[in-house]
């Protein structure tokens, strides 16, 4: 198992790069000089060479990127164009927010999404699991802004029950929390079904049948604990979809999360704060990764029982 943490450690290092590498070339590419911004519609040619040179924007791309990676490396993620802030603190003081905001969301979608959807497979082409299919398509086609601003507009305004924007008040997170697990719970209730509906077919189950369990028996403990394995590795990936998706919805609910810091900072090209910001969440995603890769590895005893024959292996060699 350790020597399998360190091979994925290794293996994300190529990836932060290319991600980190991918942004500065998006970020050079797309209109609008940060310079300019800064000097002014009517600055001189010298001044807003001046400006460029103090914010290290006269040098190659490659260059720039090489400075950003070892300083990086360092845990200086640099300083941003306008409030010459450091932007590391900046982003440990939003993400928080933006963390507790996804994590709230794929715990709800959990909740919502995975009852609803080992219900519909136990229910397989009755009326019931066709009213969960066709609720899991909406849900998954809606994008979660989408969600919010209904939301909003309903229960926040129209009826007056919740805070529609701010963190100060505990239900001023109900409606995000609400807009972003919708659609991931459409997705978690349409893989336990399928995983479900898997399982139930095996052979073990029929076993079960034939020896006249109760069908609550060979559901909630015989399949349940299978078709949910699947889903860890699903869990994980919504969750740092979750980080992406809560960047929008903190911009609509005024939530001061990451969400708000990025999209200023993409609105003034402000660069250091976007590779900072990038670079931060790419981390975060790949540190979760990494932890449902070894809870996916204790979970499934298939897998672990892989790790112990190859430590077998290994003690028999070495004798």
């Amino acid at each position: 198992m350790g020597r399998y943490i360190i091979k994925r450690v290794l293996l994300f290092i190529p990836i932060l790069l290319g991600v980190s590498f991918i942004v500065l070339i998006f970020i050079d590419i797309t209109p609008g000089d940060p310079v300019e911004i800064i000097a002014g519609w009517d600055a001189k040619p010298e001044e807003i060479a001046k400006v460029a040179a103090d914010l290290r924007l006269d040098r190659s791309i490659f260059v720039r990127y090489f400075e950003f990676v070892v300083n990086a490396v360092q845990g200086d993620l640099g300083v941003t164009f306008y409030t010459k802030r450091p932007v590391a603190p900046d982003i440990i003081a939003r993400f928080p927010y933006t963390a507790l905001l996804a994590s709230m969301s794929v715990v709800l979608s959990i909740i919502i999404g995975a009852p609803l959807g080992i219900y519909a497979a136990t229910h397989q082409y009755s009326w019931k699991d066709n009213v969960s299919i066709f609720i899991t398509l909406v849900l998954v086609s809606l994008p979660s802004f989408l969600v919010a601003l209904i939301l909003v507009r309903l229960i926040a305004v129209g009826l007056g029950w919740v805070a529609v924007s701010g963190i100060l008040h505990w239900s001023s997170w109900i409606l995000p929390t609400f807009s972003i697990a919708m659609g991931y719970a459409a997705s978690i209730a349409r893989q336990a079904r399928s995983n479900m509906l898997q399982v139930i077919r095996e052979d073990y189950i029929v076993t079960a049948r034939a020896k006249g369990q109760s069908e609550r028996v060979i559901t909630y403990r015989h399949a349940l604990k299978n078709a949910c394995i699947p889903l860890v590795m699903t869990i994980g990936g919504l969750f740092g979809m979750a980080l992406g998706g809560s960047l929008v919805t903190e911009m609509i609910f005024s939530m001061p999360g990451l969400g708000q810091y990025m999209i200023a900072a993409l609105t003034n090209r402000d660069y250091p704060a976007i590779q900072g910001a990038t670079l931060f969440l790419s981390i975060i995603f790949c540190a979760v990764m990494l932890l449902i890769d070894i809870a996916f590895a204790f979970i499934d005893p298939r897998i672990r029982s892989q790790y112990i024959r190859r430590k077998i292996k290994v003690v028999k060699e070495g004798a």
